[in-house]
């Protein structure tokens, strides 16, 4: 059998698991590359490929569901950073590795970054993540649709304009985070809060007051935008 043919069938989610077993041994990389990225690689194959000498392979093995929380929990020690990334962002990742994640104070910021991105990081992480000193953790908790109401209204009033920004555009983000925004000094945030469709009209009725004229002539296009789709539904009810 080719490589290519190997590899095709890797990728497989149909492939018997006998299959997937005899590939994950392959002396060719790239064979046993495509059966760790496979969702149907049974565990205890992922746990055998967890220990492979390739990066790339352990990688695919963290960012694959499938994998099991005692290998994740491995991973997240490995001495690749971008082994361990991926854990951080795999939503099958248990909730203690991804604490142990946040609080270890990992040499390469970018493991925070991703524990702030996923959507399975608990609140009260977040909320610790959110004090970070590396702006990019907190982008990415400003960004994050799990961060606690009233963490996103702290973060709303963050120094770094990009975490500001990343609040006004998230869907979770509350009325009274959005009424601060609308008073940002700097108006792409004042943008980026009328295009979020959470905004809540009100909102945007104070900003077609605004300095900006490009801002206010955004802002009253969004709330006729809005108005017309009411209008539009309230026909089709009829």
């Amino acid at each position: 059998m080719t490589r290519k043919e190997k590899i095709r069938i890797s990728l497989n989610p149909s492939t018997p698991s006998e299959i997937l077993t005899e590939f994950a041994r392959d002396e060719n990389h790239y064979v046993r590359r495509r059966v760790a990225a496979n969702p149907s690689t049974p565990p205890e194959v992922l746990a055998e490929l967890s220990r492979d000498g390739d990066y790339t392979v352990r990688q695919l093995v963290a960012g694959n569901t499938s994998t099991s929380h005692e290998v994740l929990a491995k991973l997240s020690r490995d001495e690749d950073y971008t082994v361990r990334q991926l854990v951080a962002l795999n939503p099958s990742t248990p909730l203690e590795v991804l604490v142990q994640l946040a609080l270890a104070r990992d040499r390469h910021g970018n493991v925070r970054w991703r524990v702030a991105e996923n959507l399975s990081t608990p609140p009260e992480i977040l909320t610790k993540l959110s004090r970070d000193r590396d702006r990019d953790v907190r982008c990415n908790v400003a960004r994050n649709l799990s961060t606690p109401p009233e963490i996103l209204t702290k973060l709303s009033r963050d120094r770094d304009r990009d975490v500001r920004c990343n609040v006004a555009e998230n869907l979770s983000t509350p009325p009274e985070a959005f009424a601060e925004l609308t008073r940002d000094e700097d108006c792409d945030v004042r943008w980026r809060v009328i295009g979020n469709p959470s905004t809540p009209p009100d909102v945007l009725l104070i900003l077609t007051a605004d300095d900006d004229r490009g801002v206010r002539e955004a802002a009253e296009r969004a709330l006729n935008k809005r108005a017309m789709i009411t209008e539009r539904h309230a026909h089709s009810q009829e």
